[in-house]
């Protein structure tokens, strides 16, 4: 089964992929992986992202999909694998499905994790972290024992730059141009679902495990 999962960032891709993972015993794959691989083992499309990298610009599209290519005809993706993450935009949307025509693969179901941005914004603005720890805490959902001290150190708590609310509208306005648009690029194939991402994290995988019949 092969999946795409989209969704704003914070919209709790990552939580249903590793559900998912161990529901199916399919990879994820992440393009953040693939290019560390790439760059660590010095492979010819490794060497050209890290020319990028070290100028400071952005791994162009098709180093991307040549590492995404290698990667999906792997043994461990037989059966399927999980992308989230990659596709982000239209261009690599057709590019992604040039290389899977070559295959003679397609995707088998779309799966959209609906949140809302002001919620989104909670959920990321409200995280507090012990940066020497890394323990991550949350005003709302996990708040610590004193206001903005760390349980075990008493040391304060930082919000990163990441999680600061200009941030994340930032981010969000990136997926609502970029991203969301695929959305319907895949509808006309009748493989997109859509999920109510705001419920708890247990009805979110029983919804999406509906969809795929693996509940």
């Amino acid at each position: 089964m092969k999946i795409l999962l989209l969704g704003p960032p914070g919209g709790g891709k990552g939580t249903q992929a590793n559900f998912l993972i161990n529901k199916l015993n399919i990879p994820q794959i992440s393009t953040g992986d693939m290019l560390r691989e790439h760059v660590r083992n010095e492979t010819s499309l490794g060497l050209k992202a890290k020319e990028y990298m070290n100028s400071g610009s952005l791994v162009p599209d098709e180093v991307i999909l040549g590492m995404m290519r290698e990667r999906i005809i792997q043994h461990d993706c037989l059966n399927g694998y999980i992308l989230d993450g990659f596709p982000r935009t239209i261009p690599q949307a057709e590019g992604l499905d040039i290389i899977l025509n070559d295959i003679n693969q397609s995707l088998d179901a779309v799966i959209v994790i609906n949140v809302g941005d002001d919620n989104i914004v909670e959920r990321m603005g409200g995280r507090r972290v012990h940066l020497s720890s890394g323990r991550v805490y949350h005003v709302k959902y996990n708040p610590p024992k004193n206001d903005g001290k760390d349980d075990k150190t008493n040391e304060d708590l930082v919000i990163r730059e990441d999680d600061k609310e200009a941030t994340v509208r930032k981010r969000l306005n990136i997926y609502h141009q970029e991203t969301s648009p695929l959305i319907n690029y895949y509808n006309d194939r009748n493989i997109v679902s859509h999920i109510n991402g705001e419920t708890d994290i247990s009805d979110v995988s029983q919804s999406i495990g509906e969809i795929l019949n693996i509940n």
